[in-house]
């Protein structure tokens, strides 16, 4: 199926007591180039997460945001007390009240605000990281499909153009052999005329390279091949097509530009002009496809 490089999805859940979001966001680049937009503490998962990504994408440049928050309850629901340490201070406390009668009684609160007495219980990295590759392949399934719908309304397109061009084709070739014929008639009469005293051998060597320089019938059949590839490419939707399609394009042009340079008749010139404006509202598409 034919892709787009442009494309965004958004996947969350909650893990660990922390809500957690990834986000895929892609625009085009030649070149596949992921960049991550996440907190340190997952930064050891960027090596996997990058091979999922490289596994279904191909070209554009893409961003992979992963943020997340604590949920409301999860802030007081993973600490626990030292109660070792409280003893201690209580202990302390108690001795040091003996000592000198005018210190106040240590509350619990006090007791809670003493650094470490509250301590947050170890989280699980390997069950955090296992749901954040979770979302990353449910971000990148729904991220592909609207990449896929993308690729469709593509296809269409150049699907379209390419029936436009080749019906330019087909007309020019119906209609090429009457012109060249007009066109060699009035050369003839205007090369006799010009040169009534040589020979007919060097006639015959004049329009031997004028039937060089006219002849499109090269042209033409590039066309017809670059057009049934382009084509095939669209239609098939087997791999990343992108790269091919862009050289077709620059191929397509280039024919088009020598049957410009040849054209020995208006009609032959329209078609020329027809074929850039087409071929370059195609290139303009393919920019789009992975």
């Amino acid at each position: 199926m034919m892709h787009s490089m442009t494309g965004y999805a958004n996947a969350g859940g909650a893990y660990g007591g922390r809500q957690i979001s990834v986000e895929l966001r892609a625009v085009n680049h030649r070149y596949l180039d992921i960049q991550f937009k996440m907190p340190d503490d997952l930064r050891h998962l960027e090596g996997r997460m990058r091979e999922i990504i490289a596994a279904k994408v191909h070209r554009g440049k893409l961003e992979c945001r992963v943020q997340w928050q604590t949920t409301g309850t999860a802030a007081t629901e993973g600490l626990q007390v030292n109660r070792a340490l409280v003893a201690q201070l209580a202990q302390l406390n108690s001795d040091l009240r003996k000592q000198h009668k005018d210190l106040a009684k240590l509350g619990v609160a006090d007791l809670l605000r003493f650094p470490g007495v509250l301590v947050a219980e170890p989280e699980d990295e390997e069950a955090l990281a296992e749901g954040v590759l979770a979302l990353l392949n449910r971000a990148m399934a729904d991220f592909n499909q609207s990449r896929a719908r993308e690729g469709e309304k593509l296809q269409q397109h150049l699907l379209a153009r390419l029936d436009d061009i080749n019906d330019i084709v087909h007309a020019l070739m119906q209609l090429f052999p009457h012109l060249l014929q007009q066109h060699i008639d009035k050369a003839e009469q205007r090369l006799r005329d010009a040169m009534a005293h040589i020979d007919d051998d060097r006639i015959k060597q004049e329009f031997v390279i004028f039937m060089q320089k006219a002849d499109v019938d090269e042209e033409l059949s590039r066309l017809q091949t670059h057009i049934a590839e382009v084509r095939r490419l669209v239609s098939e939707h087997k791999g990343s097509v992108g790269k091919r399609l862009d050289f077709l394009m620059q191929e397509l042009n280039r024919e088009a530009n020598t049957l410009g340079s040849k054209a020995i008749a208006a009609e032959s010139t329209q078609a020329s002009v027809g074929l850039k404006v087409l071929i370059e509202q195609m290139r303009e598409q393919v920019q789009n496809v992975e």
